[in-house]
């Protein structure tokens, strides 16, 4: 797994503050979830590594379980979601500001060739989805003695 690579994340070309708004690690952009170029919003992750498996964590905020996909092809691990606007008639005022986010999350990345990708376990709690990755058994070479005559 140290070969994962996140496929969707790219920088629009259009970002012109992007470098610098890195810089002061994105104090200068209120939103924790960022769009990939198609436009599709990309949840934020944290990968750990123990023992056994990987852990994923996925933050996808707003998501009913229903509309939420999570698929392995090929060793690339693809999650699909959405978040449907809440359509609500509004009966005194106007909406003065409006940060949260609608619309789908697409995340994808390849896995390591030590990951047993049929064996991933997916459980999604209070907008956060946490991905079991098993590791696969390694084959570990034996040793043959051979008696000397």
């Amino acid at each position: 797994m140290n070969e994962l690579v996140n496929v969707n994340e790219r920088r629009p070309f259009w970002a012109p503050f992007s470098d610098f708004d890195d810089l002061f690690e994105g104090f200068f952009s209120p939103r924790r979830v960022s769009r990939n170029v198609e436009g599709a919003l990309v949840p934020a992750i944290d990968v750990t590594e123990g023992d056994n498996e990987y852990k994923i964590k996925a933050e996808i905020p707003g998501v009913k379980k229903e509309d939420l996909h999570v698929s392995v092809q090929d060793g690339m691990l693809t999650i699909n979601a959405e978040s449907r606007y809440e359509d609500e008639e509004k009966k005194e005022g106007r909406v003065i500001r409006q940060e949260r986010r609608y619309g789908k999350f697409v995340r994808s990345m390849r896995l390591g060739k030590d990951v047993d990708s049929s064996n991933v376990k997916a459980e999604y709690k209070d907008g956060i989805l946490e991905l079991t990755l098993p590791k696969v058994e390694e084959v570990k070479p034996k040793k043959i003695s051979i008696d000397i005559s």
